[in-house]
């Protein structure tokens, strides 16, 4: 078995009294797409910055395409690639342009360079944009720029923090065609998301809440957590024309728990004991309109938040 492209063991910050992270530690196999998810503030950035050896850590030890971040912070910048979650490239500049200014900045050289451009430019396919300044570009094609820049070193690691932020629904999803091809040539990507679909497509992912991975594994495995669904209860999907309604309803039941909207659904967690027909009574709906489901990423993350939230 390959060594991992990313592992941390009880990787800690602390800025004084306040514990940023707090002893993080899970590993990440080369050519996955990894999520790290967490809200605002929950230390998703001061993560990345240790990984990407620009914050040293307080305790513990990580290692990103086989280098130390601590000891071998040089070697570790070297070997990643890095995407801002806004636009971080230069507006004035085209698009052949930023590429020049970045291979040059990463140091690529002569044949190289011209090589390396090349290919990154049918790696994204932006070869018809080259002549365009950036700042001109749409959010989709700004956000396949970056990705281009990013790449230009080949490097074996590469963090995006929020990398479908603000762009359209099929740009966001060409964007992880992408990512897919290039994950499965080798490629390993880091992904901060808050888009639960994209969630979903990770090989794995890791649930960052105050400081503490609540929760890390595949999809399937992080909705299957006890915690998820407690015993004792079932989760039921409950269709309605009005949701708003319905969820005020909702709250008058005794055996429902929890209860979240969901688009046109709402989601309820009830004593177990009760059936998908008699929580559709006590709500005075067709029964057909309940049913038995398996947690969402969504709802497992919100379980876990409230369940640190109620300790």
């Amino acid at each position: 078995m390959s060594d991992p492209a990313i592992w941390l063991d009880g990787l800690t910050k602390r800025y004084g009294e306040r514990t940023v992270a707090d002893r993080l530690t899970f590993s990440i196999p080369a050519g996955s797409i990894f999520g790290f998810l967490g809200p605002n503030g929950s230390g998703k950035t001061t993560t990345i910055k240790m990984l990407c050896g620009l914050v040293r850590p307080t305790s513990g030890d990580a290692r990103v395409a086989g280098f130390d971040v601590e000891q071998q912070s040089s070697q570790v910048r070297r070997s990643i690639g890095y995407m801002a979650q806004g636009f971080s490239l230069y507006g004035d500049l085209t698009v052949a342009e930023n590429l020049e200014f970045y291979a040059r900045a990463y140091g690529i050289s002569g044949s190289s360079r011209a090589e390396r451009k090349r290919r990154v430019i049918e790696i994204v396919g932006i070869g018809a944009y080259l002549n365009y300044l950036s700042a001109s570009l749409s959010g989709g094609w700004q956000r396949r720029l970056a990705l281009a820049c990013a790449l230009l070193h080949d490097p074996p690691v590469v963090f995006l923090d929020e990398p479908t932020a603000g762009i359209d629904p099929v740009a966001r999803r060409d964007l992880w065609d992408l990512l897919f091809q290039l994950a499965s040539a080798g490629k390993t990507f880091f992904v901060t998301t808050h888009y639960m679909d994209e969630a979903e497509r990770c090989s794995s992912l890791a649930y960052i809440f105050g400081g503490h991975v609540l929760a890390s594994g595949s999809p399937e495995e992080i909705c299957s957590l006890p915690d998820v669904t407690p015993s004792g209860t079932t989760r039921y999907a409950i269709a309605t024309d009005d949701v708003m309604e319905t969820f005020r309803r909702v709250h008058d039941v005794r055996s429902v728990r929890d209860a979240t909207i969901f688009g046109r659904d709402i989601h309820v967690v009830v004593d177990r004991d009760v059936s998908a027909a008699e929580l559709a009574q006590a709500l005075g709906m067709d029964p057909s309109r309940v049913s038995v489901i398996r947690p969402s990423l969504e709802d497992a993350f919100v379980a876990l938040t409230r369940r640190v939230e109620a300790a």
